[in-house]
């Protein structure tokens, strides 16, 4: 009755939305967001309690200590050379028996391989060092077996989830049961099996450090970062965990393109929700 405030609501502020539950902020936003935190979590580490903590630019100068002399460079070739083998295997192989879950002769199986998660592989170590030999075969084999039996989980499950609508739709034009694979379970899960690509890829990071430790005939920086922290060069370990950490964003960026590129329908997808 002449409260015209109920009437026209405040406009809440772009930064302070950003505090609200299922808030959308602008894109300057959340550049400033990430700057200030940034901002924040290097002040906290400048100012860290903890001793045994490098700061900042004893990280940055052990950084080009072990790019200019000890061969950093390099060794991240070759570790990068091998991650990659491992990824494509991974997503060849995974791929394939996924597929397969739609014949419930090979359901049970791809199930079984899939639990193979929870085992370590240091109890693979020997049974893989007799099958292909040491050296870089067995660092391959390492990776491969520990990067697929996530990405198999991941992916079946998102086979497992395909709508039944699809495959009646896919029916009713006329297509056979398998052309209704190639459209529906191939085709039509292609950006959500790059999309499991892309989080499983980071996997083969983390245990580079293992694997390369077990085989060290090629080097590597999980050779470089196990040596450096045998001796306790905590700063010159932190710079090649930078180094792996920008790498490995690096890798997630460009699978994230690949996607967009090859799957221009996942962003719109995105972009309606």
């Amino acid at each position: 009755m002449g409260d015209t405030a109920l009437d026209t609501p405040k406009k809440t502020p772009g930064l302070i939305r950003a505090f609200l539950p299922n808030e959308v902020v602008s894109g300057l936003s959340v550049k400033i967001i990430v700057l200030v935190q940034i901002a924040v979590a290097l002040l906290i580490w400048m100012n860290s309690p903890f001793k045994v903590l490098p700061k900042p630019m004893e990280v940055l100068t052990a950084l080009k200590e072990l790019w200019a002399n000890q061969g950093l460079g390099q060794e991240l070739i070759a570790s990068f050379g091998l991650n990659v083998q491992a990824i494509g295997w991974t997503a060849l192989i995974s791929m394939a028996l996924s597929y397969l879950t739609v014949m419930p002769f090979f359901r049970p199986l791809i199930n079984a391989v899939s639990k193979g998660r929870f085992l370590s592989l240091a109890g693979f170590t020997l049974v893989f060092t007799l099958m292909v030999g040491g050296g870089h075969p067995l660092k391959l084999t390492l990776l491969v077996f520990g990067m697929t039996v996530f990405f198999l989980t991941s992916m079946a499950s998102t086979i497992a989830d395909i709508p039944k609508e699809d495959f009646d739709h896919a029916r009713t034009l006329r297509m056979s049961e398998w052309r209704v694979v190639w459209e529906v379970v191939v085709l039509g899960t292609a950006d959500k099996a790059l999309e499991v690509l892309r989080q499983n890829a980071a996997i083969g990071w983390l245990m580079l450090t293992m694997v390369e430790g077990i085989s060290r005939a090629e080097g590597g920086v999980g050779a470089m970062l196990l040596n450096q922290n045998k001796h306790f060069r905590i700063a010159e370990v932190f710079a090649i965990q930078l180094v792996i950490l920008m790498v490995g964003l690096c890798q997630d960026y460009v699978i994230g393109i690949v996607r967009r590129v090859f799957c221009p329908y996942s962003v719109l997808t995105l972009e309606r929700k």
